[in-house]
């Protein structure tokens, strides 16, 4: 996660609170999306952002878990073909784990 997303996210925090917020993650791989969901749940991992040390507690979810939560037309025209294409599971998985 840029450094500029992780400034926005805190400052949401800040601003808003973050007992009802949530990151929607849209990465093509498991590793970026755990790594990005790792930051806004337990700060950044790489010390190098707004967000080292800076446990936010958030739940990040992949849009692929949100896939019944959206209208299907937008979905099936932005979303689904990605299905195809990456490794759906293994990104669902790794973004699972920080959320536990």
């Amino acid at each position: 996660m840029d450094l500029e997303n992780q400034a926005r996210i805190k400052s949401f925090c800040e601003q808003y609170g973050n007992e009802d917020f949530i990151v929607v993650l849209g990465g093509g791989e498991a590793e970026a999306s755990g790594l990005a969901a790792e930051t806004v749940s337990t700060g950044d991992p790489t010390f190098a952002g707004p967000l080292a040390g800076v446990s936010l507690g958030l739940k990040a979810y992949h849009m692929f878990e949100l896939k019944d939560e959206v209208d299907a037309a937008v979905y099936e025209e932005q979303i689904a073909m990605m299905e195809m294409v990456l490794e759906m599971d293994a990104i669902i998985e790794e973004v699972k784990n920080y959320r536990g």
